[in-house]
């Protein structure tokens, strides 16, 4: 065992001195390449480039949810700016971040292809943080009140909490959310390799960079091979990441019996059994102590998670006056920037666009929640069906999907079915997944006393579902529904726009409004674009989703 893990990290290592120059080759952003060579002997190289870029972007992501969803779980007052903008980060597609970022990055490392390097990771970033920190924030909201209250009697301070407490109890949500936010993020992935913003055309070596020149050449043999070499990378990832992460997870879940199977991992029992990740930590145990006794100064953990309702109204009502301001200046300069070039009526039509994908977005929603919901209990609550199904599932979720657009779009053309009903499909292979696995998280979570005191008292049929599944599973439904709907903008922006060769189909929608104003430039329309996606989204998760999360907090949480 010994050997095999040593072997595995030396060759990890090695393969990351072997890429270290690449990334950070010459570059110049008038002779940058625009696309990549579609030799498939490449491929194994793009497919490495790729899994280094996700992988930095879901340690990115990772620190970001730490410090962004503890600061909106616990300052009363940040959650009320947090939150909202979570919900507008959300809802802004990874084209409207390309369009900003690029040449900031670009900029930041002159004549290295680090710079672009950085603004693909960031992009990546982008597709996956949102649903990571959601998912974490509402584990804290909903973290059991005797746990709280145990952690202010042991007098732990702020740090103790957080790693003892905080960060263990929503370990599991936080896995399950990972795993999915890095499937979702490899559907991004050819518009964060082949960048197509301001009338510029950059190409990094990447599998997404592959497929959109295999696309665009309209060669389907290599796309299929593009396809091949997905699966593969997606069932390794699966196996060799995220099935064991999904196993250690377990150890975190709180139930005063124990599971009858629990999920396992081979890779997991050969680090269990070798003794070389306990030498590798033990180095870093004088730091954790160091680190323990360094974050004293912060204090201790005695603030109850309840809050007053009355409380500091003087100061809410100054915070709430000096946001607003802000708000309203940054709105007005934004306001008379659109109305010096492209005019307000731009709105208008920006809204209207916004409208038809808000119903493609709303029929996505109710067809995934009717599907995945049965089918993502029956998981979720079977450990020997989750043992088969969720690779499976992992697999499907994983692949991305647009990989698949050009034969969808070759269909589409032969079938005469219009791409505004057609995106409604490509969307739903994008975003369908957060509700599904969200459902099996929450499934799997239920305690087993819960199940089986529900067995024992012979709840079954229509009042099972009704008085125990439904609730059990609610607060994960509600954290699936709010990515699966920011997931389904997002997506749009690639699902309404598709080509395959000579072919390009567009459709009516806020999506390919954003994606021509990104390719052609046009920051006015981007800008509008944006923003209205951005007050759909919002409106939507005010409107709808906060109370949902509300009652989950006040009535379901276990």
């Amino acid at each position: 065992m010994d050997v095999l893990v040593t072997a595995a990290l030396v060759a990890l290592l090695y393969g990351l001195l072997r890429l270290a120059p690449g990334l950070n080759a010459p570059f110049l952003p008038n002779q940058a390449p625009a696309a990549v060579s579609t030799d498939p002997s490449n491929l194994p190289y793009y497919a490495v480039r790729s899994l280094v870029r996700m992988f930095a972007a879901l340690i990115a992501s990772v620190l970001f949810t730490f410090v962004y969803a503890t600061a909106a779980a616990r300052l009363r007052r940040a959650e009320k700016v947090l939150l909202p903008v979570l919900d507008i980060l959300q809802s802004v597609p990874v084209l409207g971040f390309l369009s900003v970022t690029v040449t900031a990055f670009i900029n930041l490392f002159p004549g290295s292809t680090l710079g672009l390097e950085c603004a693909s990771i960031f992009a990546i970033f982008t597709a996956m943080a949102w649903n990571m920190t959601f998912a974490f924030y509402a584990s804290l909201m909903s973290q059991p009140r005797e746990l709280d209250e145990a952690a202010r009697v042991m007098r732990l301070t702020k740090w103790q909490r957080f790693w003892r407490l905080d960060v263990p109890s929503g370990m599991i949500p936080l896995v399950w959310n990972g795993m999915m936010s890095f499937g979702g993020a490899w559907f991004f992935l050819a518009a964060s390799e082949s960048i197509s913003v301001l009338n510029h055309h950059y190409a990094l070596p990447g599998m997404g960079s592959y497929a959109a020149a295999a696309i665009a050449d309209g060669n389907l043999g290599q796309v299929g091979i593009a396809i091949a070499v997905m699966v593969v990378m997606v069932i390794g990832v699966n196996v060799l990441f995220w099935r064991p992460m999904t196993a250690w997870s377990e150890r975190f879940r709180v139930e005063e019996s124990e599971a009858a199977e629990r999920p396992r991992s081979v890779v997991l029992d050969f680090l269990r059994r070798s003794s070389v990740p306990g030498l590798l930590g033990r180095p870093l145990r004088p730091v954790g102590t160091a680190l323990d006794k360094g974050m004293q100064v912060f204090g201790l953990a005695e603030h109850s998670l309840a809050r007053p309702a009355g409380r500091e109204r003087t100061g809410d009502v100054f915070f709430a006056g000096a946001v607003a301001a802000i708000v309203v200046f940054g709105a007005w300069q934004a306001l008379d920037y659109v109305n010096s070039t492209v005019g307000l009526g731009e709105f208008g039509h920006a809204l209207w666009l916004g409208a038809v994908t808000f119903g493609r977005v709303v029929v996505l929603l109710v067809a995934a929640t009717v599907v995945w919901v049965p089918v993502g209990v029956w998981i979720g609550m079977d450990p020997k069906v989750t043992r088969f199904a969720q690779p499976v599932v992992q697999v499907l979720a994983s692949f991305p999907a647009n990989f698949l657009f050009p034969f969808a779009t070759a269909a589409f053309v032969a079938l005469g079915i219009s791409l505004n009903i057609g995106a409604i499909l490509l969307m739903a292979l994008g975003a369908q997944w957060y509700i599904l696995f969200n459902v099996i998280a929450g499934a799997s979570a239920i305690p087993s006393d819960l199940r089986e005191a529900m067995t024992g008292f012979q709840v079954t049929g229509r009042l099972r579902w009704q008085a125990f599944i439904l609730p059990a599973i609610f607060p994960y439904y509600v954290t699936g529904g709010i990515t699966a709907a920011g997931g389904a903008w997002n997506a749009s922006i690639v699902a309404e726009v598709v080509s395959y060769g000579d072919h390009h189909l567009t459709a009516t929608g806020l999506g390919a409004y954003i994606t021509d104003a990104t390719a052609t430039g046009n920051f006015p329309k981007i800008l509008v674009g944006i923003t209205v996606m951005s007050i759909y989204v919002v409106a939507l998760n005010r409107v709808l989703w906060r109370r949902l999360y509300r009652l989950a907090e006040t009535r379901y949480a276990l």
